[in-house]
């Protein structure tokens, strides 16, 4: 399953086409400009709560911070379900 807001990346003919080569994948399309409904806004909210008031050294310790911030959320189920059940959608295929 692949959930995807209106990025014109999105929707290039070569994108459609890749996923019609795909038929066991199954992407919702979000409607334009709601990002209540994108759950990907919820895994920024809860990566910029803990960056508030981070100062790095530069662009290296960043990065590192921020890919490991992300990569603990991996490992949350239960946190990743909630940014899902926060926008109110129910995801199941067509």
């Amino acid at each position: 399953m692949l959930v995807w807001d209106n990025d014109r990346r999105h929707l290039s003919r070569a994108m459609r086409t890749a996923i019609e080569a795909r038929p066991w994948l199954t992407v919702f399309q979000l409607p334009a400009y709601a990002p209540e409904l994108n759950p990907a806004e919820g895994v920024w909210s809860v990566l910029k709560r803990g960056l508030a008031n981070l100062a790095p050294h530069d662009t290296d310790q960043l990065t590192m911070l921020i890919k490991t911030k992300l990569k603990r959320m991996r490992y949350r189920p239960v946190l990743l379900d909630g940014f899902i059940a926060q926008t109110g959608l129910i995801l199941k295929p067509p």
